[in-house]
């Protein structure tokens, strides 16, 4: 039978096309789906059936989905991460440019010589007028980059082919980032101190309650001052309030953000634009191969990777009957589980466990047969979550 796949957003047909059409049934509307995928559709608790196995987001942030009740039912949450990086890096450059130069001033102000028929005479008050919108370059200027991940440390890299200096802050750096990141990167010790040093800050940091308002009046207090700071990361990073002050003191020379807010918009010294950091056909693109990569390789397989909720755990497949048990990370669950095969005089072949905060997981390749008898038991055990059985074991 084909697997359903819950669509709640249009999504780039490269990424469907990774879900083969005689394995899997793809729509808008399904009432028991095995899986959904989608981007920015926001999800309550209540929409996620029964039957649902998995969620996959092609994109990074996943603060639409409801994490911590898929949590509590067994429900590995993909997102996309990296997949859109470069399409933000651009965006970031451009911001970073915009931020320089007299750029969108210099565009308002020609359109308001739309009536001037007369080109000499254009052009006569063109030069006169051209001074008001000089800017200064990038070179030499130091960047601050608070977050180096896939996006920060792509950030970094541009801003230093550009001749800038390049300061870096993240201490929650991964061993596989500090590779990707460039040497001539220096690390801040302090967020306050890379405030006090940096010409131009990127925001690159994901919504947490550890950094919800990271942003705040006492970091923007240390600011150098008439730096631009830039948020293309999440709006709920920066105190909209301590930011406001920050620029009315001048402390701030420019805001230049993604996401629109009211008490922002039409001020001279920030420019907003309308969410598009990942509006890119190649981004839509990378997010959504990502996310249907994921999604069938754990359908087909269990394995994991790239759950914001889930260890990552992958096991290569061999011939026989695969299980996949998630249960609260507690002492002597898969003891028991292992237990039950061996009542059954069923032989693990070979099986992989890891767990991450709460949540257990594990896959347990065994041979023959696996009744719905012995899964139910191992559903029994106090503890477990769920239970699934893939591959040729029907």
């Amino acid at each position: 039978m084909a697997r359903q796949i819950l669509t709640l957003n249009q999504i780039s047909v490269k990424g469907l096309e990774r879900l083969p059409r005689d394995c899997y049934e793809i729509a808008s509307e399904f009432s028991h789906p095995d899986a959904i995928l989608l981007r920015s559709h926001k999800l309550k608790p209540e929409d996620i059936a029964d039957t649902v196995l998995a969620i996959a987001r092609a994109g990074a942030g996943v603060n639409n989905i409801p994490v911590a009740e898929c949590s509590r039912r067994g429900i590995p949450v993909f997102n996309s991460p990296g997949a859109n990086a470069n399409a933000v890096k651009e965006l970031v450059a451009a911001g970073m440019l915009l931020g320089s130069r007299g750029i969108v001033e210099g565009i308002q102000y020609v359109d308001t010589l739309a009536a001037m028929d007369d080109k000499a005479e254009m052009n006569k008050t063109l030069e006169a007028q051209k001074k008001q919108f000089k800017g200064s370059e990038l070179v030499g200027k130091t960047l601050g980059v608070v977050g180096l991940g896939a996006i920060g440390s792509m950030v970094a890299e541009m801003a230093l082919t550009m001749g800038m200096d390049v300061v870096g802050y993240d201490p929650a750096l991964s061993v596989e980032a500090a590779w990707r990141l460039s040497s001539e990167v220096r690390r801040a010790d302090t967020l306050s101190a890379l405030f006090a040093r940096c010409d131009y800050i990127s925001l690159h940091l994901p919504v947490l309650d550890s950094t919800r308002g990271l942003i705040n009046q006492e970091l923007l207090s240390a600011v150098k001052e008439g730096t631009c700071l830039l948020n293309f990361a999440r709006q709920e990073i920066v105190d909209e309030d301590a930011l406001v002050a920050a620029l009315d003191e001048g402390k701030l020379r420019k805001y230049i953000a993604d996401f629109p807010s009211p008490p922002l918009i039409g001020r001279d010294d920030v420019i907003l634009m309308p969410h598009i950091g990942a509006s890119t056909d190649e981004a839509e693109d990378n997010c959504a191969i990502m996310a249907a990569n994921q999604l069938k390789d754990f359908l087909e397989n269990g394995n994991i990777r790239n759950s914001v909720n889930f260890p990552t755990l992958v096991l290569e497949r061999v011939t026989g009957c695969r299980l996949s048990v998630t249960n609260e990370n507690v002492p002597k669950i898969l003891g028991s589980v292992l237990s039950i095969l061996a009542d059954e005089n069923i032989n693990v072949i070979d099986m992989l466990n890891k767990s991450r905060d709460d949540i257990a997981y594990n896959l347990i390749d065994v041979e023959g047969h696996t009744t719905e008898e012995v899964l139910g038991k191992m559903r029994a055990l106090e503890g477990v979550i769920n239970v699934r059985m893939i591959g040729d074991c029907a």
